[in-house]
């Protein structure tokens, strides 16, 4: 672990210290799985993002596959 200096609102400071899970378990593991939960909602969103660009509606099947759309055809049991 490294150790950081932060800048807070006092008032957004005050909050925190009140809360009884920052008294419990220390106001850094509550920051620091703050980080962390950011963090996971910024890759899901980044992965939802590429998931629309790469199948969106006007995505197609990209210029290498132009003109091969109608020719799939699905296998029979």
């Amino acid at each position: 672990m490294k150790t950081i200096q932060i800048t807070m609102d006092e008032e957004l400071l005050t909050r925190l210290d009140k809360a009884e899970e920052v008294r419990q378990i220390g106001r850094s593991v509550v920051l620091r799985r703050a980080a962390a939960e950011y963090l996971a909602r910024q890759s899901r969103v980044e992965i939802a993002r590429q998931y629309q660009e790469a199948y969106g509606a006007n995505a197609g099947l990209g210029k290498e596959l132009k003109g091969w759309e109608g020719e799939a055809a699905w296998m029979e049991r």
